[in-house]
């Protein structure tokens, strides 16, 4: 097959596209580099550099292509309260644009990266997807406003649409900015360079952590399975895990004794948060082959950043 992966060098982007070429399939990726690094990418994947909204530029990268990936988007839930008018900006908008490029191209598929940060507190857990949303933050509204569009114009002009809200991914090359970091690479960061860990809140709070290769099994999955057209699904490790036990199994992870600090600065999200994937594994077959602790040491073993520190 042949696709288009917006965000495509970021993060998730970037291990799907290597993937989908190591598959054997063509892959053309868009990205504007704020966050991501075409470094990332293997060299079969063509690269082009730009703005997700360009219209013209969308039309060009789409010629012939089966598929789009919808990945571009900005993704910190902090990021989003400061600037709410950019996140709608770049998600929002940048969602209709890929939406308006793909129907006048004659694409057939998109598959949408939604996000587990739709839902929001919620008083049954796991939370599946006929769960009613209730975002906390700008990022988790961009997210179901970006569902709706792709929904309502993927039906308008028949083409087939799904959703993968995805939760909390992580995994070797994952970027740690200097500030709104993730919580596991920002974790072991601090672990092997002494520091004491900051957990937000009373460190109670539980996430779903999911492996960056079983996130890239689901959206494989999701471009070829049949009947799943407008269709949520739920993509996490199905494991609640709270701060607190993470601070415990970077210990363990990086052989390192660490201190942890809470801080009240932040009163640490949503008080519980883990994925019902069971729709998923019927779906589109889909399997969390890493726990959180194979998936630690995996970070620890294939990623630079963190490599240099373990060795010392």
């Amino acid at each position: 097959m042949r696709f288009l992966i917006t965000g495509g060098a970021g993060f998730i982007g970037a291990a799907l596209a290597n993937r989908l070429v190591r598959e054997g399939h063509h892959v053309r990726v868009l990205d504007d580099l704020s966050a991501g690094d075409p470094l990332r990418l293997d060299s079969r994947v063509l690269f082009t550099r730009g703005d997700v909204k360009d219209v013209p530029k969308l039309w060009t990268l789409l010629q012939n292509i089966g598929c789009v990936y919808h990945l571009a988007a900005r993704v910190s839930v902090p990021e989003s309260i400061l600037y709410p008018r950019d996140y709608n900006d770049v998600n929002v908008g940048g969602t209709v644009a890929v939406m308006e490029a793909v129907r006048d191209a004659g694409v057939k598929r998109v598959v949408l990266a939604s996000s587990g940060a739709v839902y929001g507190e919620q008083p049954q857990q796991p939370v599946s997807e006929k769960s009613i949303p209730h975002p906390d933050s700008p990022y988790g509204v961009s997210k179901i406003a970006s569902e709706h569009y792709v929904f309502t114009i993927g039906a308008l002009c028949d083409i087939e649409t799904v959703a993968l809200r995805i939760f909390n991914a992580y995994g070797p090359g994952q970027f740690v900015p200097a500030s709104h970091a993730p919580v596991i690479p920002q974790f072991l960061k601090q672990a092997l360079g002494g520091g004491s860990l900051i957990v937000f809140g009373n460190g109670n709070q539980t996430r779903d952590f999911v492996y960056i290769d079983d996130v890239v099994d689901a959206l494989f999955a999701a471009a070829m399975a049949s009947g799943v057209d407008r269709r949520i699904i739920n993509v996490g490790s199905g494991q609640e895990v709270s701060i607190n036990q993470l601070v415990e199994k970077v210990a363990r992870a990086t052989g390192r004794k660490v201190s942890h600090l809470y801080s009240q600065a932040n009163d640490g999200g949503v008080s519980r948060l883990v994925a019902d994937i069971s729709l998923a594994r019927r779906e589109l077959a889909y399997s969390p082959q890493v726990d959180l602790d194979e998936g630690l040491e995996l970070m620890l073993a294939l990623d630079p950043q963190f490599r240099v520190a373990v060795d010392q």
